[in-house]
């Protein structure tokens, strides 16, 4: 008869009190404190993406509470310097609320590339013409004429070959523009610079740029060619009734 055997004690029964930690259980724990370098780098990335879209939204919010408008303009640009024609590129005007000059109601622009405190001049320009029983297309010519020799900027001085030039226009201390007043007044320099053109013999059938000429005697009879689309554009815009 076989010897009775004794028995094996189960594997892995507990014993009283805490149970000790195996090797495999130190490490279950220690992955769940520490996520990996994936989930930590998926955190990095996270935090970012709300600091960028915080970021954005300050941004947004300060641009709609006071920076200026601006727009890109695809043909003729910056009008900073008098006298040169205006570049393609960014325009930014301050956001101001409409004025009204006579019968035009300015707008902040830009329009082709003006913001309003030269558009102001342009529609001192637009009045005078209007007064004269002038339509929209020698308005233009008077808006374009003073593009080009002053970027509708009403400078209180003149150049090396007019020293005494003064205005929008350009109006030479000669006796035929009027007293100084005059020539730094936008409407009577205007009114100055139709009353001349409408007395040019054939004026009707000439080029912008030839009547403009015509007026202000300018080295080059085409200087005023490249602000042409500009003032046609700004007439539109500031009168669209004509």
């Amino acid at each position: 008869m076989p010897a009775p055997t004794r028995p094996t004690p189960a594997r892995g029964r507990a014993t009283p009190g805490r149970a000790r930690a195996t090797p495999t259980r130190r490490r279950k724990r220690q992955r769940r404190r520490d996520p990996g370098p994936g989930a930590r780098l998926l955190g990095v990335v996270v935090a970012l993406g709300v600091a960028a879209v915080v970021a954005l939204g300050a941004s947004v919010a300060l641009s709609a509470a006071g920076s200026p408008i601006t727009t890109i303009v695809g043909g003729l640009g910056d009008s900073s310097a008098p006298g040169t024609a205006q570049r393609a590129g960014t325009v930014s005007c301050p956001r101001v609320a409409p004025v009204v000059v006579g019968s035009v109601t300015v707008p902040a622009g830009p329009i082709a590339g003006y913001c309003q405190d030269r558009l102001i001049n342009a529609a001192h320009i637009i009045n005078a013409a209007k007064a004269q029983g002038i339509g929209p297309h020698t308005q233009a010519i008077g808006v374009m004429t003073a593009m080009g020799e002053s970027s509708l900027v009403n400078v209180d001085h003149g150049d090396a070959v007019g020293p005494d030039s003064r205005g929008l226009f350009q109006q030479r201390d000669n006796g035929a523009w009027g007293s100084y007043t005059d020539r730094m007044t936008p409407y009577i320099a205007a009114t100055h610079f139709f009353d001349r053109l409408v007395r040019v013999p054939g004026w009707k059938s000439l080029t912008p740029t030839q009547a403009a000429h015509r007026v202000q005697v300018n080295a080059d009879p085409n200087h005023y060619a490249p602000y042409w689309p500009a003032a046609v554009a700004v007439v539109s815009a500031l009168d669209p009734a004509g």
